[in-house]
């Protein structure tokens, strides 16, 4: 079964950044049981099987069915060592640096989204009561997160090309195998909080002067925003997932995406329109031809 097409943008913290008694908990999985990252989609999709089959309605992924969090939520933890996380002029960790998947978190954000952009029909055929229920109960677990906000936010068949102004194109991870469906075949970037923070204020700044303050500028504000809940000496990770997938060998190494998208910041700098129209035709073609297989499915 292949993964699910979805790419993610995760926060991996200190566990100095948690308080107690969670910290305790997450550093006992540190020592013992944290997710392989071959497995994050695999255990995203059985957490979610699991509350729709087993549970009662309205159960979120990763709650009991009395609504408390499951206690093996803990588990579903990413760690990293800050000697894995290319700096500039910034500090990381100290180890080991975390990211909670927020399963839990993460379905009652979505619900909020799905509230407030679905049909009337629709919402009384998916929720299991009213919406006003629903969003009060979403509320209620966002505002259980220590630092009110999730460490991972994930989109389904292409990457939001803002994500790529966080990164350094140059420290690209990529990882072929012989098998498109292999887990183990990935891409990723990862980058010092300071740096993404730093980069991210610099092409808000750019797309807004030159595009506005919609598009692409409002995913950076958006983007910034929701790092600084983070503790400063995070790390941040861009990563292809389950969208590896959908690419042969030769187009995940051949990949210029975040090249194109610093050299239009750079473009934009010098009122280069060429420079900029031509990368973003690059783009275009490249991720489009992703996008157009959501159409297909």
């Amino acid at each position: 079964m292949p993964r699910p097409f979805v790419a993610y943008l995760r926060v991996y913290e200190p566990l100095s950044a948690f308080a107690e008694p969670l910290a305790g908990r997450l550093r006992a999985t540190v020592e013992s049981t944290p997710l392989d990252r071959s497995d994050v989609a695999r255990r995203e999709r059985e957490v979610w099987l699991k509350s729709q089959l087993y549970a009662p309605p309205g159960t979120l992924p990763g709650e009991l069915p009395d609504g408390r969090q499951s206690t093996s939520a803990v588990r579903d933890l990413l760690v990293i060592d800050p000697a894995e996380v290319p700096v500039e002029d910034a500090t990381v960790g100290p180890g080991p640096l975390v990211c909670p998947l927020d399963l839990r978190a993460r379905s009652a954000a979505a619900m909020v989204g799905f509230i407030s952009t679905s049909t009337p029909v629709l919402r009384a055929a998916a929720l299991a009561g009213t919406a006003e229920s629903a969003r009060t109960r979403a509320a209620t677990v966002l505002g259980d997160l220590p630092n009110g906000a999730v460490h991972v936010v994930s989109t389904t068949w292409t990457v939001p090309l803002p994500w790529f102004a966080l990164v350094d194109p140059a420290h690209r991870h990529v990882v072929t195998a012989a098998s498109r469906t292999d887990p183990h075949r990935q891409v990723y970037w990862r980058v010092a909080m300071a740096d993404a923070r730093r980069r991210a204020e610099r092409a808000q700044a750019l797309a807004a002067r030159t595009f506005g303050e919609g598009g692409p500028a409002k995913v950076l504000a958006d983007t910034a925003k929701w790092l600084e809940n983070f503790h400063e000496h995070s790390a941040v990770e861009l990563d292809y997932g389950g969208l590896v997938q959908l690419l042969t060998d030769e187009e995940l190494v051949g990949d210029t995406s975040a090249e194109d998208v610093h050299a239009i910041l750079r473009a934009m700098e010098d009122s280069d329109s060429t420079t900029v129209g031509t990368r973003f035709e690059r783009l275009r073609d490249f991720w489009g031809d992703l996008a157009a297989r959501e159409q297909l499915n």
